[in-house]
């Protein structure tokens, strides 16, 4: 099994002589335990502002492998060293991309930063002086055109979107496009949230602060209307039409695939609609590994549900395309393709014939479907699927 050396980068204007850091490397399970391939602290810098390429032990991990980094800086006096960062940075790379010596971004505000004012005032008793600093400090990149930074609903305030993305961490919640049209991205970000919480975490927060991440090779920029969406992420009780990190997440996944339609309110039928070949791009490039497919605009027929079984059984991710239909809830009263979920379990049949099958959609993981049906209502309104190897 191979050693890696890895290092990443920051931006100062003191010498690097000046300052340690703490680095961290690691990712998590299902379970949210951590893995660490690097955990050191107080450790100098190199020159050029690179931390030291520190060594692994053999590791068996593809180079694909997702990992969070954290950085702390201290800046070193005549008396004392003293911590400069009030939290760690964070940002995740692929281990190829930290062995490589790409772990860091060509834009400023996207690595660790320390800077330093220059000018010296003079001390009151030689008369004094005011020395004036600008701080520059980037837009939001999400506001809602209907609530204003500051306005009580604004639905991407920091501290409501941070509460969201402790819940999703810690599986209180699951992704919910409300009435949305983004059942594609939801059963992405659902899949990826069950496998790997702290991507799922990272994802949101590098969005919310910059309006763009990278999940391995899946770069998510939206444009400037879903940016800046219109319409209202509330109805008349109070209750939230999709939250907002639900369209920081989702409708940003969506948007960053059209070339010409705009994910731009929160009604935007046609281009929410995810086909298959998409949906399948953004689970590879995150780095899932496809093993079946027998998802169609046909029907897949019961050799297809048994097909998919098989892997449930085994603990993939089986995610299928349905009409919505087949699902208590469901409105459509046509037997086409309109909704994808993930299967949490088999397909079984009663001895009343009617079919079960535990799912994610809308939010949650139930029994979605339409009570007392069979297996040929089950089938008409069934087009195949999806299967991955849950992502390490």
């Amino acid at each position: 099994m191979p050693v890696y050396h890895l290092s990443t980068r920051i931006n100062a204007n003191v010498p690097p002589s000046y300052l340690l850091y703490d680095l961290s490397i690691y990712r998590m399970d299902s379970d949210r335990n951590k893995y660490l391939l690097v955990n050191v602290k107080q450790q100098p810098f190199q020159d050029n502002y690179e931390t030291q390429r520190h060594m692994t032990a053999n590791i068996s991990e593809p180079l694909s492998t997702i990992y969070i980094m954290e950085v702390t800086l201290y800046r070193k006096t005549l008396l004392e060293t003293i911590c400069v960062s009030l939290v760690p940075f964070t940002h995740m790379y692929t281990l190829e991309e930290f062995a490589n010596g790409k772990a860091w971004s060509a834009v400023k505000r996207e690595n660790p930063c320390y800077f330093e004012s220059t000018g010296i005032p003079k001390p009151v008793s030689q008369g004094g002086e005011t020395k004036v600093i600008k701080i520059s400090i980037p837009e939001r990149p999400f506001i809602a055109k209907e609530y204003a930074i500051g306005s009580p609903r604004d639905p991407f305030e920091k501290k409501l979107i941070e509460y969201q993305i402790n819940n999703r961490f810690n599986f209180i919640n699951s992704p919910n496009q409300g009435r949305g049209s983004l059942c594609g991205p939801a059963v992405f970000f659902y899949c990826l949230q069950k496998d790997r919480p702290e991507v799922y975490a990272q994802a949101a927060r590098e969005l919310w602060r910059y309006g763009k991440t990278k999940i391995g090779e899946l770069m998510i920029s939206p444009g400037e209307g879903c940016l800046h969406p219109s319409g209202s992420f509330y109805d008349d009780d109070g209750s939230q039409r999709i939250s907002g990190l639900d369209w920081i997440t989702m409708a940003s996944l969506r948007d960053s695939e059209n070339a010409v339609l705009s994910f731009d309110t929160l009604d935007s039928p046609l281009a929410g609609m995810t086909m298959w070949q998409t949906l399948t791009e953004w689970f590879e490039k995150a780095g899932y590994k496809k093993v079946f497919s027998n998802v169609g605009v046909t029907q897949a027929g019961i050799q297809g549900i048994h097909e998919l079984n098989e892997y449930a059984k085994k603990g993939y991710k089986v995610v299928t395309l349905i009409n919505d239909g087949l699902l208590e809830g469901g409105t459509s009263i046509l037997t086409v393709p309109t909704h994808w979920i993930v299967w949490d379990g088999p397909v079984t049949e009663d001895a009343d014939r009617s079919i079960h099958l535990e799912l994610f959609s809308w939010g949650e993981v139930t029994d979605w479907i339409t009570r007392g049906k069979n297996l040929s209502f089950f089938i008409k309104r069934f087009f195949g699927g999806l299967v991955f190897k849950p992502l390490k």
